[in-house]
């Protein structure tokens, strides 16, 4: 009878309710929002009893349709220690208890500086970029392992293989790294790209660690450089924790005739703004998933858009970040992105966020820029710091390859910069070439490093922040059209130990793969000290036989830009730009390196397929 009774006992303790996660774990002190809440989770933890040590006051307690979470609300101001306890009790005897601690800040971590003009990003997909900790290539706990083989599998590149990489990003002139979302995505297969989510307080494990990824970034800042976090507020992933046990039945949209609620987004956000949409095709493309591994979550619902506004500023805070980009924004609720980037640059007033707005008018990009006329003649205001130049991506895919024309060639990047009026801040803007969803510049043109000379020169002297994706600066291709988006993102040569060959060092790339770092590396070294690149004003003269001519210029000095299309050398006589020409004298090709005068009867010969950045003196 004894150990029946003592069989019984345990029996009825493991009956009451068990913390099973606690989120934000931890929190800090001194937060400008002192309000926080804090998710309780755990078998019918709401049908007991949530009390806090230390005669903690809590503010408000949320409990949903599902018994399985509890939202407890308190005002840090009001706590004076370092720590207290929840305490989950079945009337009056505690059954559980979680300890929570709240930090201190870092010195003047609420003003931390962020990605600007000034900078220079590098894109890494970092699954494909160096495996520096062969220990993790695969996880006990994580269902899709290692497969090198498999082009759209886990490749096992980490962050230690970043952080072993520094030296060659810095050198080549990358002063901030964007990473695709390294938080676990713990999907069965095609789990490497990160953006279909399952923890969003945890870095997936065969990325390596939380603490890995805020040593990266430490060691950025530590060069002067900056982290950005690729932030998904759209959608999850199906195997997230939360999603198999939804808080709220509105947590994510669902469809009553689709199977597990899917039905695939229409795309058209142009609907967020559009006066004649139908309100079908908006719940179409806002409310649609982007497949069916990928559940669309509801920004609408409070509890959902505090949850996601926490892990922001909770990963801005513990990573020391350098600022977010956020993936597909127009496909969410926008009113509550308004909250929710308001709510993070209010806590941290520099913080720079950019959005992905895929869209190609720049009336329909502008409008997700913060006080943007666009917008506010349809009543919002996005509080989008930054946005990306998908125009302008666009039309130098189409310019370069194309022959000159009234409408073709050159005067499409031309066209392209006189929409500039439409954007409130037209330097905070990601101007690039290529990303990890497009296709590669160098496939496209088929390894012509003369077309990657112009692309290059091109973002790295127009107004906005040059965006490059990892590989490019040394040739890297791949067609999409054949290989999907594995052919886009394939391993760099040197990041696994079995390689052929090391590009990430000098003495052992190729005599073509040096042609590419060196002029990248040239260029966007030359941009970092000049203050007219980042800030000064353009002026810009229509083509003419397919040469664009640019100055970049402010009261102290001007840079003359001039990029060649044609498959010929060219003379261009300087007359036409007296106005932009007038009191300098002479100039500096800093690609060539050569010097020469400059007036308004000379000219200057500019070999086929080139550019030159010609720095004017007086």
């Amino acid at each position: 009878m004894k150990k029946l009774f003592i069989l019984t006992s345990l029996l009825s303790s493991f009956a009451f309710a068990q913390i099973q996660r606690v989120e934000p774990m931890f929190w800090w002190k001194g937060m400008k929002n002192p309000e926080l809440q804090i998710l309780v989770y755990g078998k019918d933890i709401s049908k007991y009893n949530i009390e806090l040590s230390d005669k903690i006051q809590i503010k408000d307690i949320t409990k949903t349709e599902n018994p399985n979470y509890v939202f407890v609300t308190l005002n840090t101001n009001e706590i004076n220690t370092s720590s207290f306890k929840i305490n989950i009790k079945n009337k009056n005897k505690i059954v559980d208890s979680y300890t929570y601690e709240l930090k201190n800040r870092q010195p003047n971590s609420a003003n931390r500086s962020s990605f600007s003009s000034k900078d220079v990003v590098y894109l890494i997909m970092p699954d494909r970029f160096a495996n520096g900790d062969e220990s993790n290539d695969s996880k006990k706990e994580l269902r899709e392992k290692m497969n090198r083989q498999l082009p759209g599998g886990r490749h096992g590149g980490d962050l230690r293989g970043i952080i072993n990489n520094l030296d060659y990003i810095q050198i080549l002139g990358a002063t901030a790294v964007w990473l695709t979302p390294v938080n676990e995505d713990n999907e069965k297969e095609y789990s490497y790209h990160g953006y279909a989510q399952t923890d969003l307080y945890k870095i997936d494990g065969r990325y390596g660690s939380n603490e890995d990824y805020r040593e990266l970034s430490q060691k950025l800042n530590q060069r002067g450089m900056y982290l950005i976090q690729d932030y998904v507020t759209n959608h999850w992933g199906i195997s997230h924790w939360m999603i198999q046990d939804l808080p709220t039945k509105d947590w994510i949209h669902t469809f009553p005739e689709g199977e597990n609620g899917f039905r695939r987004s229409n795309y058209r956000t142009t609907t967020q703004f559009d006066s004649n949409a139908s309100e079908i095709d908006k719940i179409g493309a806002l409310n649609g998933w982007f497949d069916t591994t990928m559940p669309d979550i509801n920004q609408a619902n409070p509890l959902v858009l505090k949850y996601i506004t926490q892990n922001a500023i909770w990963w801005i805070e513990y990573a020391e970040l350098g600022g977010l980009r956020v993936d597909t924004y127009p496909y969410n609720n926008k009113e509550g992105m308004a909250t929710w980037v308001k709510a993070i640059t209010n806590e941290y007033p520099n913080l720079n966020v950019v959005g992905e707005a895929w869209m190609y008018s720049p009336a329909h990009i502008s409008y997700w820029q913060k006080d943007s006329k666009i917008g506010e003649m349809a009543g919002y205001n996005s509080n989008l710091p930054a946005i990306m130049d998908f125009t302008l991506y666009s039309k130098m895919t189409e310019a370069f390859q194309e022959e000159e024309s009234w409408d073709k060639g050159m005067v499409k990047i031309y066209e392209t910069f006189t929409s500039d009026f439409l954007y409130p801040d037209v330097n905070n803007m990601f101007v690039f070439f290529e990303n990890h969803d497009t296709e590669r510049w160098n496939e496209m043109f088929k390894g012509d490093i003369n077309a990657y000379k112009l692309a290059t020169t091109l973002i790295g002297t127009v107004r906005g922040i040059p965006q490059i994706y990892y590989g490019t600066e040394i040739g890297m291709a791949g067609d999409k059209k054949k290989g999907g988006d594995a052919a886009i993102r394939q391993d760099f040569p040197g990041g696994w130990k079995s390689d052929a060959q090391n590009a990430f060092e000098s003495k052992s790339r190729t005599a073509t793969q040096k042609a590419y770092y060196d002029f990248t590396a040239k260029v966007f070294n030359w941009r970092k000290s000049k203050e007219v690149i980042h800030s000064g004003k353009t002026k810009h003269f229509a083509p003419q036989n397919d040469i664009y001519v640019y100055f970049r210029y402010n009261e102290n000095e001007s840079v003359m830009v001039i990029l060649n299309n044609k498959s010929e050398k060219q003379i261009l006589k300087l007359d036409r730009f007296a106005e932009a020409i007038k009191g300098y004298n002479s100039g500096k090709d800093i690609i060539s390196e050569q010097i020469f005068p400059i007036n308004i009867n000379g000219e200057i010969t500019i070999d086929e397929k080139s550019s030159m950045i010609i720095e004017l003196k007086k």
